[in-house]
This record gives structure tokens, sequence and C-alpha cells, in this order.
């Protein structure tokens, strides 16, 4: 590893951390709802009593959904022609409207069946999940926008991965909320009253970003529009034609082999987290508690509050190591320290010694803490990668597909996890009775599947080519380009009396 050549931030180009904070407060709100719904969905299996791998598929399929619209939101956002900009209007309305779904999705009603309740929860999810994208897709590609700068586009992501973190603080506490007898009934009660109050902060908080940021980009002319001035005006794009140009631009967005490597070690990363998330309070409660679901619960909570500390201290470490050694190295280097942290595991979680399990999240949470500050800010230097070669922005193409491999890694951790926990011979009748066997197996998997993604992300990451010269050569090109345009489009304006052709 050595150390980049580095280029001064302009003073133009820095965002005020003010600005930072309010933009993170999109990313509170994006991962808040994807914890929640994660960590909830213990619900239906230990209030509901539904089979695990049913529970799993729950999680799954609405993600098939997603493979279409998030890109088709990307898309529309990209496209969007209004006084109030490309990205905002989605946020403001999106945030609302994911927040009421996300209350009424947890109104569970008794006494009905197992068929009754998965086909409750999956309608209603694909629903809440529309309404979630049309949020996060517009606010994902805002970041990307906010600054052209190499390091600027570092700083904005880690602090929004820092104000991120806070969900994932609050998320490990969620099961011991939600059945704590002196507040509710039981699990079910407490979820029902737990999601109206999650939907009243992403309404009250998911706003924020639409309201106080502005965007950067505006559509400038096109190449077309300069070369032939005096073509006549161009008809409104019928729908064949958009239906085109979104395939077009989406093929395109999944040919760009620098953005796949960052796709590929994003899903593997974060679905290696998600099994952590959602596996280890198996193992916690199982085999470190015997079955003592409360106790069990309180650490999980607080094996997640010490994730939350060690990860907002990674979030720091990378950005430095970031800018001496590079985003690329910078990931290896914290994707190597989650390793460790994993494999961690196998000797801390021990009914021998219980506090032990907290050991493990202060060097897994790296990876967590790595991903998410260089990732987006990687992505950025790919939209400007991708400019230079086909003339177009498509920030919220590129975010799209990118959060869409989020969610699919969560999908595939709690699919996985509940086919897996099926697979161990877990029954939740047994309680604290599981076999010998079938302890062995959940340990086993809780530590191998995060340690081995976590190492096919570091080989496919050690392709990717952007280096702090390549983008600040990039954007160099890019401005050279997008000045000759504006100056040939204001000598056109000049010669036509100011209208310019469509």
């Amino acid at each position: 590893m050595s150390t980049q050549e580095n280029y001064q931030t302009a003073t133009e180009d820095k965002i005020s951390t003010l600005r930072k904070i309010i933009y993170g407060f999109g990313a509170f709100v994006n991962n808040l709802l994807g914890a929640a719904i994660g960590t909830m969905t213990i619900v239906l299996n230990l209030g509901l009593g539904m089979n695990p791998a049913l529970v799993g598929l729950l999680g799954a399929l609405p993600r098939l959904v997603d493979a279409f619209t998030d890109p088709l939101m990307g898309y529309i956002s990209d496209h969007t022609r209004s006084k109030w900009g490309r990205r905002r209007p989605y946020i403001f309305w999106g945030a609302i409207v994911a927040g009421i779904t996300f209350a009424l999705l947890w109104q569970l009603p008794r006494g009905q069946s197992e068929e009754f309740y998965f086909w409750f929860f999956l309608i209603g999810s694909i629903i809440f999940y529309l309404a979630y994208t049309i949020f996060a897709t517009p606010w994902v590609a805002l970041g990307y926008e906010l600054t052209p700068d190499y390091h600027e586009r570092t700083s904005i992501m880690a602090v929004q991965n820092f104000m991120g973190q806070f969900a994932w603080l609050f998320a490990p506490w969620f099961l011991l909320f939600m059945q704590n007898e002196s507040l509710f009934s039981d699990m079910i009660e407490g979820a029902s009253w737990l999601a109206v109050i999650i939907g009243l902060f992403t309404i009250i908080v998911g706003i924020l970003p639409a309201i106080f940021l502005t965007e950067r980009f505006t559509p400038i002319a096109t190449s077309k529009t300069i070369i032939d001035p005096n073509a006549p005006p161009v008809k409104p794009r019928s729908l064949s034609y958009a239906v085109a140009d979104f395939f077009k631009g989406f093929l395109i967005t999944l040919k760009f082999k620098p953005f796949l490597s960052l796709c590929g070690a994003t899903f593997l990363v974060f679905n290696g987290f998600m099994m952590v998330s959602a596996f280890q309070s198996y193992v916690i409660i199982y085999y470190v508690f015997g079955g003592d679901q409360a106790l069990g619960a309180e650490y999980v909570g607080w094996a997640g509050t010490v994730s939350f500390i060690s990860t907002s201290c990674a979030i720091f470490i990378v950005t430095k190591l970031s800018s001496w050694l590079g985003k690329r190295n910078a990931f290896f280097i914290t994707i190597a320290i989650s390793i460790f942290g994993y494999a961690l595991k196998w000797i801390c979680f021990t009914p021998d010694n219980p506090m032990l399990v907290i050991i493990p999240p202060i060097f897994f949470s790296f990876g967590l803490g790595g991903l998410f500050t260089l990732m987006g800010s990687m992505v950025a230097d790919v939209c400007d990668l991708d400019e230079l070669e086909t003339g177009e922005r498509r920030e919220g193409m590129f975010g799209s597909i990118y959060w869409w491999v989020v969610k699919l890694g969560l999908a595939a951790a709690m699919a996985a996890g509940g086919f897996l926990l099926h697979a161990t011979g877990f029954d939740v009748a047994l309680a604290g009775a599981q076999s010998a066997d079938t302890l062995f197996y959940m340990r086993l998997a809780d530590v191998l599947v995060p340690v081995f993604c976590s190492v096919v992300a570091i080989w496919m990451v050690a392709t990717y080519p952007i280096t702090e010269k390549m983008a600040h050569d990039t954007r160099s090109k890019l401005e050279a380009r997008r000045g000759k345009m504006a100056a040939e489009v204001n000598a056109l304006d000049e010669n036509t009396d100011g209208v310019t052709p469509a």
C-alpha cells in the first residue's frame, strides 16, 4: 500500500457540517426502516409461531418487486424536471407514505391462520417497500451530487453513515421493547406500538433533506441541440421512447465494471453483517442463555450498543485511512478487521462467560462502518466516470441499483437465516431444550457465512480502478466539457433571440 497523491479541496466544493447532518437524517431513516423490519420479523416466528422458513421468504419475496421498482424510480428521478428539483419532491412525499405504511404493516389481526399472516404481511410489505423506494432512491442520488470533490464525498458519506448507525443502536433493543410485559400484553401488541413510533419518526425526520438541501446538477443542453440548432422542436417523448431509454440506461449501468465490483462487494459484506443481526439473536438466546428470551434480548441489545460505538469510531478511522491510502486500500483494512471479529464469535459466544458477547462487535463492526463510508463515495466517483464516457448523469440509476443490492443483501440474509435456522433443526416449541447438534450448526453458520462473504468481497474490490488522481482528471475533463457546452448554448441563445430548440 502506498500513499496517494492528494488534491486540496476547494472552498466552493466544501459542504457545511449542518448540511451534512441534514443529509444524514435521511440515512437514519433509511437504516431505521431496514433495521426495524429485519429485527421485528422475529415476531412472526416467536409471537405468531410461523415457520422460520416462511418468515425468511417474507423477507426475500418483496425484493423481486424492488428489482424493477428501484431502477425505475432511479430513472424517473434522473429525468424529472420540476421547480423543486429532480430529487426533493420524491424524498418529501416518499417519507410520509413510507411512515404511514410501515405503521399499518404491523397492526396484525389476532387469531388468524399461518397462511393468512403470510399473505397479509407479504402484500403489506410490497406496498411498504414501494413507498420506501420513492423516498430512498432520490435521497441516495442527492448525496452523490452534493459535491464533486473526491475527499469531500467521503466526508459526506462519513457523516451520513455515522448518523445512520443510530438506527443500529436502537434496533437491537426493539426485541426487548416489544416483549416488555409491563407495557404490553404480548410481543404482537409491542410490535404494533413500536411500528407507530417508527412511522411517525420516519415522517417527521425523513422530510428534512427535501426541505433544507439543494440540488447541484441541473439539466444542460445536449450535444444534439448544439450540433443542429436549426432542427425543429422535439415532440414530447412517447411512452415507448421512455421505456427503451430506461432499459438502455439500465443495461449501461449494469455493464459498468467498476460499479459491478462495488455492488458485488456490498452485497457480500452487508449480507454477512445482516446474518449477524438476524441469526446472532438466536445464537445468543438459545446457546449462550439456554433459551432465556428476556435475558438473551438484553444482551443482544448490549452487543448492539457496543457495535454502534465501534462502528462510529470505524467511520472516522476509515475516513482518515482513505485520505492517506486511497478508498480501495482503506476498504481492505476495515474488512480484514471485521473478519477477525467474526472469527472471535466462536470463542466469545459462550455460556461460561456471557459478557464476552460484547467483544466481537468491537471488530466486526468495522466492516459496516467502512462499507457505507467508502462505497457511497466510490459510487459518486463512478457517476463522474460514467458521465465522461456517456455524456449523461445517472445518479438515480446508479443509486437505485446499488441500494437494491443492499436490500437484496438484507433479503438474502433474512431468507438464508430462516432456512439455515430450519436446517439446523431449531424448533421454537423446544425453547431452551435445543439439541447439541442444532446449537453447533447455528454457531458454525453464524461465523463461517460472514467470514466467507468478506473474503470474497476483498477479492472483488481488488480490481476497482478509480484512484484519487483518476477521479481528479475525470472531473477536470467533465468541467472543461460542460464549460464548452454552456458557452455554445449561450452563443446559440444569442443567435436565436434567447429561444433554444428543445
